[in-house]
């Protein structure tokens, strides 16, 4: 069941999905070569608590014996989400996405970014543009009277005009009182199906978009996801309110 927010909700949200903005500003100031992905996830869990926030993603998972370990998902090149943190180097030409959600007073907001890592080839800035494009295609589809697949069509019709696939297996998702709610929000689909916005609605819009085929494997961690094929891929996420009838970005 998709739960409508008040005013007052979607303001608490709007505080947790802030520090999931400011979060990523953090991020994208010290994502250099050289540095790895765990010193960042210690900079990003360090900043969410100082702000009286816990990270969302820190023992999240479906299995009590593989819970997810960082404050941040940090996927590289050919992984898609839910890159682990670790001693690996950050590399000049390296494409990393970085997810965050950040859970305080009772509200969760979510929110992803894609950056460059030093000078990256034009194939990578053309497919991080791409996605990041097609996010805002997608929100400006999120307005009362329209549907669900309404945004899921405007990101697909980006990604596939420019060439590139829209991940299958994954999607986007309501967001508030839990970190994933109803309604699921895929990044495909066709226009005038899906269930109708409607105001107070909350939803996390992420395309997840891969430079060759959309197909995705998972590794033996239980958590990486990446491409199929090996392409690299980018992950552009907001977390968004429908509010006097459009979208508002909560993460901006």
């Amino acid at each position: 069941m998709v739960r409508l927010k008040t005013k007052r909700e979607i303001e608490l949200i709007r505080e947790s999905s802030k520090i999931v903005a400011d979060v990523l500003k953090l991020i994208g100031a010290h994502a250099k070569p050289g540095v790895t992905t765990l010193q960042l996830d210690r900079l990003a869990e360090d900043y969410i608590r100082s702000m009286g926030g816990k990270p969302a993603f820190k023992g999240y998972g479906h299995s009590k014996s593989n819970p997810f370990p960082g404050t941040l998902c940090t996927s590289v090149n050919d992984e898609v989400v839910h890159g682990i943190p670790s001693k690996r180097v950050l590399r000049d030409g390296d494409l990393l996405s970085v997810d965050v959600g950040v859970h305080k007073d009772g509200w969760y907001g979510d929110g992803a970014h894609s950056f460059a890592i030093g000078e990256v080839s034009e194939d990578l800035q053309r497919l991080m543009e791409a996605t990041e494009e097609a996010l805002y295609a997608g929100i400006a589809q999120a307005k009362v009277g329209n549907r669900v697949h309404d945004i899921s069509a405007a990101i697909q019709r980006h990604v596939e005009g420019h060439g590139f696939s829209v991940v299958r297996d994954l999607v986007g998702h309501g967001v508030g009182a839990a970190l994933h709610e109803e309604p699921a929000v895929p990044n495909f689909g066709h226009p005038g199906t899906g269930i109708k916005l409607k105001e107070g609605m909350t939803l996390a819009i992420e395309p997840m978009v891969n430079a060759g085929g959309w197909e995705v494997k998972v590794d033996a961690d239980g958590w990486t996801v990446r491409t199929l094929d090996g392409s690299a891929s980018a992950h552009f996420e907001h977390t968004i309110a429908i509010v006097n009838g459009k979208a508002e970005i909560l993460t901006q």
